[in-house]
């Protein structure tokens, strides 16, 4: 019998970024990125982990915007595009550094990572990574939860129910249509929350959803064991908390893992250091220098001076990283059940692009902490939200406080001095939505046609990823005008429909540009 119970938690998000009125579009190459370096070698651990009867678990989101890229077909050609352009450069690479004993073997590394991508995409799933992570999560080891439709943040939509709705409702239909199931947890864009969310949650056949740490140690009341056990709402939805501990070890930018001298160095890219003839094919096709993915060097310290990249010794650093947090778990998970009294449960959640995107070793170090923590130790087991509530149903009822897991907890990562005019029209917007949907309760042809498109249109606005991308000061302008275009869009269908003047051109385009969630009903905001 465990002495208590690890939660291992990846949140899989992107914002909806699809431009087919360009050939190419810089901003894309985030999905792009994504799936070659961190949800490819995800599924790849997920195959090994299988194969080798391993007996592991883990919770993992799958939001709504990702799941509707993977499934677009303009994305999946271009995506197919990216990789043997990156085949190309491969190519032309291992070339360049034959007779280097130095890079000669990390532009084979390279060219294998993408042959592998390649394959795995094109040939074995079909286009169709998502099957892949539904044969994982029908195998019993994996527990998918949803997301906010598109990524809204929650806590700013409390004055517009209707809003906070369909966010939920629309996520858990399109988790229904692409992997078979409702979802039977989710996790809250940006962790927000404000008590009431549960009454939505409940609504969709929600059974439990993950706040920071604080969003259960500030509940009412204070709950018996802190943020290492359940508590439920008073509708009987669960609340699982982010153990801090346990996200210092991985996240920390000075205490963390991933900041090892021996880990590969994120932002040394051939795409800035090779001559600029050279990479022209593949940079952007304005000429903007860009990220390849071909990174020869390791971090090396804090100096500009960097040491090339050795692959056996960051694998070696990964196996000792991974020993050294099962230790850790096994230490903490010890001291809990001799103070709490109970078997505790750590919940470590964590952004799915740090394993691969940003920390390259990441999937490494993730399937060495799963097998260690199989074989290795017999203190804590690895667990799901759902099958610990199945083996300690009985849990306090408090009321979580208000939170998030964004800068000082709350709200204020969101709404602030660089993104305070977002809002009110997001707000306004929604109001109009819901108006919509009581004015026209049966709509048909091209009233219904736009009422579903400017329901896609609010959602897109609603994203969180741009008022976040406005505060970070990183590709602001790109944010801005994304969230322009979406109210911009919205209020034209508005007036069109209002005034009974729906321009059938215009709807078009359109629906051809922001063409996510096809099986939308815009009722939900009634």
């Amino acid at each position: 019998m465990p002495q208590g119970y690890l939660a291992l938690v990846l949140h899989a998000h992107l914002p909806y970024v699809r431009h087919p009125e360009h050939e190419e579009f810089l901003e894309e190459d985030w999905f792009y990125q994504a799936l070659t370096e961190t949800y490819i070698p995800l599924i790849h651990m997920f195959e090994g982990l299988l194969r080798d009867q391993v007996p592991f678990r883990l919770t993992m989101s799958l939001t709504p915007t990702l799941l509707s890229m993977m499934e677009d077909p303009l994305l999946q050609s271009r995506y197919i595009r990216h990789l043997e352009r990156s085949l190309e450069l491969a190519e032309k690479e291992v070339n360049r550094t034959r007779g280097d004993e130095q890079f000669h073997p990390l532009a084979l590394h390279y060219q294998n990572r993408f042959q592998n991508a390649h394959s795995t995409f094109c040939d074995r799933y079909q286009l169709n990574l998502i099957e892949a992570f539904r044969q994982v999560m029908q195998s019993g080891h994996l527990e998918i939860v949803t997301c906010g439709a598109t990524h809204g943040f929650l806590p700013l939509m409390e004055t517009q129910p209707s809003a906070v709705r369909a966010q939920i409702e629309i996520a858990a239909r399109t988790h229904e249509r692409l992997l078979g199931r409702r979802p039977r947890g989710i996790w809250l864009p940006e962790c927000g929350y404000t008590p009431g969310i549960e009454h939505f949650l409940k609504d969709a056949g929600i059974e439990f959803f993950f706040l920071d740490s604080h969003g259960i140690l500030n509940a009412t009341p204070r709950p018996k064991y802190g943020h290492y056990a359940p508590v439920v709402c008073s509708n009987n939805v669960a609340v699982f908390a982010r153990d801090p501990e346990t996200s210092k070890q991985v996240w920390s930018a000075n205490e963390g893992y991933p900041g090892d001298v021996n880990y590969r160095d994120f932002y040394r890219d051939i795409g800035f250091d090779l001559d600029y003839d050279y990479v022209r094919p593949y940079i952007t096709s304005t000429g903007e220098r860009k990220m390849t993915g071909f990174k020869y060097f390791r971090i090396t310290g804090d100096s500009d001076h960097k040491e090339p990249y050795k692959p056996e010794w960051a694998r070696e650093r990964a196996t000792e990283h991974a020993a050294n947090f099962m230790f850790n778990r096994e230490k903490q998970i010890e001291h809990l059940r001799g103070t709490i009294g109970r078997e505790p449960l750590v919940v470590s959640m964590y952004d799915a692009e740090l394993f691969g995107h940003w920390w390259d070793e990441g999937p490494q170090w993730l399937d060495f902490v799963i097998r260690k923590s199989a074989y290795d130790q017999n203190v804590f087991q690895l667990t799901t939200p759902l099958e610990y509530l199945e083996r300690f149903p009985e849990c306090q009822q408090v009321t979580p406080s208000a939170s998030s897991w964004g800068y000082k907890g709350f709200n204020e990562y969101w709404l602030n001095e660089k993104t305070h005019w977002v809002y009110p029209h997001l707000l306004a917007t929604a109001d109009m939505m819901h108006q919509l949907a009581q004015k026209f309760p049966h709509a048909e042809g091209i009233t219904l046609r736009a009422l579903n498109q400017a329901a896609r249109e609010l959602l897109l606005a609603q994203s969180s990823d741009w008022a976040f991308i406005i505060k970070a000061d990183t590709m602001v302008d790109y944010a801005v005008k994304r969230t322009n275009v979406h109210l911009d869009r919205f209020l034209t269908l508005y007036h069109g429909l209002i005034n009974n003047d729906l321009e059938e051109n215009a709807l078009d385009k359109m629906e051809s540009a922001d063409n996510l969630f096809p099986d939308i009903d815009y009722r939900v905001y009634a």
